[in-house]
C-alpha cells in the first residue's frame, strides 16, 4: 500500500511567525505556505530548484510596503525576499529560499493611459501581451518583443531589462521606462525618474535611505566614469545588473534611478508600478525567410541582412527546425518555410521589415530579394531559397514558431536535454560567426549536442547544450562549459549574460568587472539594501557583508530528480521532462492550454505545477522505499481484500480529521485538471497531465476511499444504456428538486444531464442503420463495402444527445452511402479520467478485440464525438501497447474528406457558420479547422473557425459541485463573450460536453457541424 508522506521541508519558525504577523497587520493579499505552493515557485526556466519558505501575493503597492515595514522589526531581520513575476527566468533570478513575493496574481492593472503622449502606467504584474492587447485598440504597443511575451510580466521585464526581437530599432525595456515606483527594503516608497538641478540637490541632501542612494550613485557614476566606460562592453545588449553607464547623464548632470533598477533582478527594491513609453504599431510588416545549406552560412550572411535596413534578423538552426516540424506549431508555418526540392534547409534567417510607409518597406524587400537572387545564381552564401510573407497572420505564425524554439529544445529524445546556462552570450555582431564556430568546436570537443537560435542582428545567440543533469558527472560538465564560455566571450569582446540576466551566474561578476568597479557595485547594493535581504546572493552583496554570492553549482532540479530511479523517471517522463518553460502560464483566453490555471491564477493548477508536484511525490515515494512501478503493477494485477478495505477506511477517517499527507496536496492539484489534453500537444515538451494524473489517482486511492462520484462517472457506460430504455421515467426523477439535492449532497454532482427523448433506438426504429450483422457484412462485395459507413457510438451522444447520431445517419445516407450503427461498446474514457486504470485497460482490451474484428471488414468506422474517438488513438495506445491492433476510428470530418472528391460540389448559398472546436480535437488534430472549412466550402457554405479556449465542461468536470464556480468562470473567459457576439443559430460546436455547457449556462442548444451539413443537403 502507498505510504503516508509527511512534510519533508517545513517552514522555518521565523518565517512562520512573520507570515502570521503579516496577516494580523492588514496584508490584503494571499499568503500561502503549503508545500505544494512553495514547490510551484521553487523552479523557473532555469536548471535550478530552491524551495522558499512561503509565497505572498500582494494586491497593491501598499501591501508590498506593509510587508517590508513589518520586516524592520528586529526579530524579522533575517527574513529575505525575492520578487517574482511570470517565472520565465532562465538563470534562477527569482529563486530564493526565503519569502517569494509574487506580483503576477493581483497586481495586473493598467493604471493610466495617455494616447496623445504615447505612454502608459501599469502595475508590475501585468503580462506584456495582455498590455499590448489593450493598447492595440489605440494603435500603440510596448515594443520589446520577448519569446515569453504571453506570460512574462512588466515587472520581470524591468528587473531583467528584457529586449528580444527588434531591439536594434526598438531598444530594451530600460529605453522605454519613463518612471518607476519602487518599495525599498525599509518600506519607504521610491519614485524614480530623471533628477537634475535643484531636484537632484534636494535628493542628495536628504538624510534617509533615498538620500544615501543618491549620494552613492552621484559619487560612483561621476568619479569612476572612465572605468565604467572602459569596462562596460560596446554592445546593444550588456545586461550587467546595475547599469552604471546610463544611470548618470554627463550632458545634463541628471541621475535616473530607473536605469539602475532596470536589470537589477530584484536585488535593490520591489518594483510595483511602471510608466512606459509606447510606439505606434507599424502598418506594414514583411518577413523574408531566407533558407541556407548550413547554420554557419546563415550566421555569416547575417551582415548582408543588416545592411538591408531590416527591423530585425532572427536565426534558428537545423535542430530547432526539425523539432518544430514534429510540433503542432508546424501546421501553421509549413507552407511558409517550404522545403526546397533537392536541398536540405539547415539554417534559417527571418528578416523583418516594418514601418508605416508600405512602399518604402516594399522597396527594401525588393532590393534584398534581388541580392538574394544574385547570390543564389552565383552559388554564394549557402542560400538555397527564400520566401516572402506579406500578410500579418503569416508573419505572426513564423514568430510563434520562433518563440516556441526555447521550449521545443526540451522535447528532444533521450535523457540528455538542451538546458539553459550559456544561452544568452553576446558578442559584437561582426564577430558572431567566428565566435559561434569556436563555441561549436568547444561543445563538439566535449561530445555535446546542442540547439541554437537567437538575434544575430545584435550578436546574441541562444545556445543550449544537451545534458542529463540527473547524472552528477554531467553537472560537473555544466560547470566546466560555463567557465569555458565565460573565457570565450571575453576573448571576442562580449559577455556571458547578454540578455537573460545573471542569477546563479553572479559568481562571474567580480572577474568581469574587476575589484574596483565590482566594489562600487557592492556599495550601490549596500545603499539600497544594507542588510542584503532582497534576492540575496544575486549580482553582488553589500561591501561590508560577509555573505557569499550564489553559485553555478547550486542545487538543481536534477539534484532532486536523480533521487528517483531511472526506470521510474523513464516511465513518468511526461512529468520529468517539464523544463519550466512556462508556456502553460499564457494569459491568452483563446489558447486551449490549461483552463484551470487561467481561471485560478494558481500555478499549482498548471501543467508545470502539476509536473513539479508529481516529480516531488515520486521522489518522496522512493525516499520511503516504495517502488512506484512495482506498486502500479501490483494494482493492475490484484484485487481488493478486506484488510486493505479496512485500512482505507481508517486512513480516510484520519484524512477527514486533518491528518497531513503530502499526497493530499498533489491530489488537490490533480483534481483541478479538466483532462482536456491540450497540454499534451500545446506544451513544447508535451507534458501530458491527464496521463500521469490518472496514474497518480489510481495509486492514491490504494490508500484512501474513493468518493461516490468517481464510481458514478466511471460507470456511465454501464448504466446509460439501461436508463435509455425508459428515458421519460428517468428524466422525470432527474428533474425532481429532491433528487437534485440528494445528488449534490451525497454524490457531489450538479446539473446532471437528461437522457434524450425519444431515445436513439426509437428515433431510428425500422431504419436499416440499426441492422448490424457481422456475418452479413462479411458477404458484401468490395464495391458495397466502399459505399458503407459504420457509426461507432459513444455513451454521451447516443444516450444524451441522440439527435446528433440520428442526423449523422441521415447525412451519411443523403451523401449516397449506407450507414450502419455499430452496437454500443464501452470506450472506457470515463474510467481513465477517474484513474480506474485497471478497469480501463480491461475495457479497452475488450473494445479493441471487437473493433479489430469489425476493422477486418475494410469498412470505414466514424464517431461523432472527438474526445471519445481520439481516446482510441491516445489512451488506448498507451494502455494496450502492442495489443491494441490496427483498427481505426475516424473523426467524421476525416472520413468525409476522404470521399469528398466523389461528391458533387454545391453552388454557393451564402450561408455562413462559425465553428467552436473541442479542445482535445483541435490540439490533437491541428488540421481539424481547415478540414471543416474545406468541407463546408465544398457544399457551398462559409465556415469561420472561432479561436476560443476551453468551455469549462470537459466531460464531467463541470458537473462536479466543487467545480461549478470554476467551470462557469472558464466558460466566461472566452466562450460566453464570443457566442454573445455571434448569431447563435449559425454557431456550431463539435464536442458533446461543449454543447452541454452552452445549453446549461446560456440555455441554447447548438448544432454539431454535421447537423448543419445535413441542412445544406
Amino acid at each position: 500500500m502507498i505510504p503516508k508522506l509527511t512534510l519533508q521541508d517545513s517552514v522555518k519558525p521565523i518565517y512562520h511567525s512573520f507570515i502570521e504577523a503579516l496577516a494580523r497587520v492588514g496584508f490584503s493579499g494571499d499568503i500561502e505556505s503549503s508545500y505544494a505552493s512553495r514547490l510551484a515557485v521553487a523552479t523557473d526556466n532555469s536548471v535550478y530548484q530552491w524551495i522558499p519558505q512561503a509565497v505572498v501575493f500582494p494586491r497593491s503597492t501598499e501591501d508590498v510596503a506593509l510587508l517590508t515595514r513589518l520586516s524592520q522589526d528586529p526579530q524579522y531581520l533575517s527574513v529575505s525576499f525575492s520578487a517574482r513575476g511570470g517565472g520565465t527566468g532562465t538563470n534562477g533570478q527569482s529563486l530564493n529560499d526565503g519569502l517569494i513575493v509574487d506580483l503576477s496574481r493581483y497586481m495586473t492593472g493598467i493604471l493610466e493611459l495617455n494616447v496623445e503622449e504615447s505612454w502608459v502606467r501599469v502595475e508590475a504584474g501585468l503580462v506584456k501581451d495582455k498590455l499590448n492587447a489593450a493598447l492595440k485598440l489605440h494603435g500603440l504597443f510596448f515594443s520589446p518583443e520577448l519569446s515569453t511575451s504571453n506570460r512574462a510580466t512588466i515587472g520581470g521585464m524591468v528587473n531583467t531589462d528584457a529586449s528580444g526581437q527588434g531591439s536594434l530599432v526598438y531598444g530594451k525595456t530600460s529605453d522605454h521606462v519613463l518612471a518607476l515606483t519602487a518599495i525599498l527594503e525599509d518600506g519607504s516608497r521610491l519614485e524614480c525618474a530623471p533628477q537634475s538641478g535643484t531636484l537632484l540637490q534636494a535628493r542628495l541632501a536628504q538624510q534617509d535611505r533615498e538620500g544615501d542612494i543618491y549620494r552613492q550613485l552621484w559619487a560612483t557614476s561621476r568619479d569612476l566614469r572612465p572605468e565604467i566606460e572602459s569596462t562596460f562592453p560596446q554592445l546593444s545588449r550588456f545586461l550587467t545588473g546595475y547599469d552604471l553607464k546610463h544611470v548618470y547623464d554627463p550632458e545634463t548632470g541628471s541621475i535616473d534611478l530607473s536605469r539602475l533598477l532596470c536589470g537589477s533582478e530584484g536585488t535593490l527594491a520591489f518594483i510595483t508600478e511602471v510608466k512606459l513609453s509606447l510606439d505606434r504599431i507599424p502598418t506594414c510588416r514583411i518577413l523574408v525567410n531566407v533558407k541556407y545549406d548550413s547554420f554557419e552560412s546563415a550566421l555569416r550572411n547575417a551582415p548582408v541582412m543588416l545592411k538591408a535596413e531590416a527591423l530585425s534578423v532572427e536565426t534558428v538552426d537545423s535542430r530547432v527546425l526539425e523539432l518544430a516540424r514534429q510540433d503542432i506549431v508546424w501546421h501553421a508555418v509549413r507552407d511558409l518555410i517550404a522545403d526546397v526540392p533537392g536541398k536540405q534547409v539547415l539554417g534559417l534567417n527571418m528578416v523583418e521589415f516594418a514601418g508605416n510607409d508600405t512602399s518604402q518597406s516594399q522597396l527594401k524587400v525588393q532590393a534584398l530579394c534581388q541580392q538574394l537572387d544574385a547570390e543564389m545564381s552565383r552559388g554564394e552564401s549557402g542560400i538555397v531559397g527564400y520566401q516572402v510573407c506579406e500578410d500579418l497572420a503569416s508573419v505572426e505564425a513564423i514568430y510563434a514558431m520562433r518563440k516556441k524554439a526555447v521550449g521545443l529544445l526540451g522535447n528532444t529524445a533521450g535523457r540528455k536535454k538542451p538546458v539553459a546556462f550559456t544561452e544568452d552570450t553576446a558578442v559584437p555582431p561582426e564577430h558572431l560567426a567566428d565566435y559561434i564556430m569556436e563555441f561549436r568546436a568547444l561543445l563538439d570537443a566535449n561530445n555535446l549536442s546542442y540547439g541554437m537560435f537567437g538575434h544575430v542582428d545584435c550578436g546574441v545567440l541562444h545556445v543550449r547544450p544537451a545534458l542529463d543533469l540527473c547524472d552528477p558527472e554531467q553537472e560537473v560538465m555544466l560547470r566546466k562549459i560555463s567557465d569555458q564560455v565565460v573565457a570565450l566571450t571575453a576573448k571576442y569582446g562580449g559577455l556571458m549574460w547578454g540578455e537573460h540576466g545573471r542569477g546563479f551566474r553572479s559568481e562571474y561578476g567580480p572577474e568581469f568587472f574587476g575589484p574596483t568597479l565590482f566594489d562600487e557595485l557592492r556599495k550601490v547594493k549596500g545603499a539600497f539594501d544594507p542588510h542584503n535581504r532582497l534576492n540575496p546572493g544575486k549580482i553582488c552583496t553589500p561591501l561590508d557583508s560577509t555573505d557569499v554570492l550564489v553559485s553555478v553549482d547550486a542545487a538543481k532540479r536534477g539534484t532532486f530528480d536523480r533521487q528517483i530511479p531511472e526506470a521510474v523517471r523513464d516511465s513518468f517522463k511526461d512529468a520529468l521532462d517539464c523544463n519550466g518553460n512556462g508556456l502553460c502560464f499564457t494569459f491568452e483566453t483563446s489558447s486551449p492550454m490549461c483552463p484551470s490555471f487561467k481561471q485560478t491564477g494558481d500555478r499549482r493548477h498548471s501543467p508545470k505545477g502539476r509536473a513539479g508536484l508529481m516529480r516531488e511525490w515520486l521522489r518522496q515515494l522512493e525516499a520511503r522505499g516504495v517502488d512506484a512501478l512495482a506498486l502500479e503493477a501490483a494494482v493492475m494485477q490484484g484485487n481488493l481484500n478486506l484488510k486493505e478495505l479496512v485500512e482505507r477506511v481508517r486512513n480516510s477517517v484520519t484524512k477527514r480529521n486533518g491528518d497531513y499527507d503530502f499526497s493530499h496536496e498533489v491530489m488537490e492539484a490533480m483534481q483541478g485538471c479538466l483532462a482536456c489534453k491540450a497540454c499534451s500537444s500545446q506544451c513544447p515538451v508535451k507534458v501530458d497531465v491527464p496521463d500521469f494524473r490518472a496514474r497518480f489517482m489510481q495509486l492514491y486511492y490504494q490508500r484512501y476511499l474513493r468518493p461516490a462520484q468517481d464510481y458514478l462517472v466511471s460507470t456511465v457506460e454501464s448504466y446509460a444504456p439501461l436508463m435509455a430504455r425508459l428515458p421519460a421515467l428517468m428524466n422525470f426523477f432527474l428533474r425532481q428538486s429532491w433528487v437534485k439535492k440528494i445528488t449534490e449532497r451525497s454524490i457531489g454532482m450538479v446539473d446532471v444531464p437528461l437522457l434524450s427523448q425519444p431515445a436513439l433506438q426509437k428515433k431510428l426504429a425500422g431504419h436499416r442503420a440499426t441492422r448490424f450483422e457481422l456475418a452479413e457484412l462479411e458477404l458484401l462485395s468490395p464495391a458495397e463495402r466502399s459505399k458503407t459507413v459504420l457509426v461507432v457510438q459513444d455513451p454521451f451522444t447516443s444516450y444524451y444527445d441522440a439527435a446528433v447520431v440520428h442526423d449523422l445517419v441521415l447525412l451519411i445516407e443523403k451523401l449516397g452511402f449506407r450507414p450502419l450503427l455499430v452496437p454500443f461498446t464501452p470506450n472506457g474514457k470515463p474510467k481513465h479520467i477517474k484513474g480506474f486504470l485497471r478497469s480501463f485497460a480491461e475495457t479497452a482490451a475488450k473494445s479493441s478485440r471487437f473493433l479489430n474484428r469489425v476493422y477486418e471488414l475494410g469498412i470505414p468506422m466514424v464517431g461523432p464525438d472527438p474526445a471519445m474517438v481520439l481516446c482510441y488513438r491516445d489512451e488506448y495506445a498507451r494502455a494496450l501497447t502492442d495489443t491494441r491492433g490496427p483498427f481505426e476510428v475516424l473523426l467524421f470530418q476525416e472520413w468525409l474528406l476522404s470521399v469528398l472528391p466523389q461528391l458533387p460540389v454545391s453552388a454557393g448559398n451564402l450561408q455562413e457558420f462559425y465553428l467552436f472546436g473541442h479542445c482535445t480535437e483541435k490540439t490533437a488534430n491541428p488540421s481539424t479547422h481547415d478540414d471543416w472549412v474545406r468541407i463546408f466550402r465544398h457544399f457551398g457554405a462559409t465556415l469561420n473557425p472561432v479561436a476560443v479556449g476551453c468551455c469549462g465542461m470537459a466531460g464531467t468536470y463541470g458537473h462536479a459541485a466543487k467545480n461549478l464556480e470554476d467551470s462557469r468562470g472558464i466558460y466566461a473567459l472566452s466562450w460566453q463573450p464570443t457566442l454573445a457576439s455571434l448569431p447563435y443559430e449559425q454557431c456550431l460546436v463539435s464536442g458533446y460536453s461543449c454543447r452541454s455547457q452552452v445549453k446549461r449556462i446560456d440555455g441554447r442548444k447548438l448544432q454539431h457541424p454535421l447537423q448543419a451539413l445535413l441542412g445544406l443537403q
